[in-house]
């Protein structure tokens, strides 16, 4: 479907692109013909996934140690980069997430995942619109979100929060930037399987059915479909495209199904959510 040369010339920042659907942009992007930076907090997975990816592509793949939730970071990081040249796009990837009663959720645990979804992805895409504009480059930023940020999901209030916040900012900033040659959009993905995700958001006991069965498709999505998705999204044939979330779900959101899966969690009572949140703990 694309052509081999697509992203030619461009670099590209993927945050929490060691693991997961991070990866398989960095790689779909790297293929395509894009100068990739995958950055992320263990030094060891980014050193793995980017010689990985190198491997597949035949380009190479610059592997950047980075908290997001760390400001200063952010921006040390961003002077590294573009000492070899300006970014053309940043993905904001990078996030957190664990089910949990929202009324025992303490400010920390709440903390936690804003500090990476939306503290972590508002410090890069000012970090890295700052330098765009000073130098009166043009740049593009993709961020990841879900279909909560609209509908809300239960037992995961703070990510439903603070993916809404993204949202709102890419929307935000595609105005105020426009003028200035500076796009957005965002992507909400359904249920994409990710190796360790599962024992780490939903337990022993935490589904009804498989996940697959309350989706209209009927099945999970494949990282391939994603990746092509962001590639489009990021490519200069997508330039008229800004401030648009686009979703790839297999018509979950919209045929009503939010949380059908999850019912048994509403039954649960404190002893048993200690038994899952050990269990999640032991997962990470």
């Amino acid at each position: 479907m694309f052509r081999t040369d697509l992203l030619a010339g461009k670099r590209i920042l993927v945050t929490g692109g060691g693991t997961g659907l991070g990866r398989s942009m960095a790689e779909r992007f790297s293929t395509l013909g894009a100068d990739v930076v995958i950055a992320g907090r263990r030094q060891e997975k980014l050193d793995t996934a980017a010689a990985e990816i190198a491997a597949v592509s035949g380009r190479p793949v610059t592997p950047i140690r980075l908290d997001i939730r760390e400001p200063d970071m952010v921006e040390e990081v961003m002077d590294r980069i573009w000492q070899d040249g300006p970014l053309s796009v940043l993905v904001n990837n990078a996030a957190g997430n664990f089910i949990a009663q929202s009324e025992r959720l303490s400010h920390r645990a709440f903390d936690s995942v804003a500090s990476i979804v939306l503290h972590g992805t508002a410090y890069c895409s000012l970090a890295a619109g700052r330098r765009w504009i000073e130098a009166g480059d043009p740049g593009t930023i993709l961020s990841i979100v879900t279909s909560a940020a609209w509908t809300g999901q239960p037992f995961t209030a703070p990510s439903a929060a603070a993916k809404g916040g993204v949202l709102a900012l890419m929307r935000s900033l595609a105005v105020e930037w426009g003028p200035k040659r500076i796009r957005t959009a965002a992507i909400a993905p359904g249920y994409f399987h990710t190796a360790g995700a599962w024992d780490r958001m939903y337990p022993s006991g935490a589904l009804s059915e498989p996940l697959h069965e309350e989706i209209p498709a009927r099945r999970m999505g494949d990282h391939s479909e994603l990746a092509n998705l962001a590639s489009y999204l990021v490519a200069d044939e997508a330039s008229y495209i800004t401030g648009e979330c686009v979703v790839i779900d297999g018509g979950r959101w919209i045929g009503g199904t939010n949380g059908h899966a999850i019912r048994p969690l509403f039954d649960w009572d404190n002893a048993r959510w200690d038994e899952a949140r050990d269990e999640m703990r032991g997962a990470r």
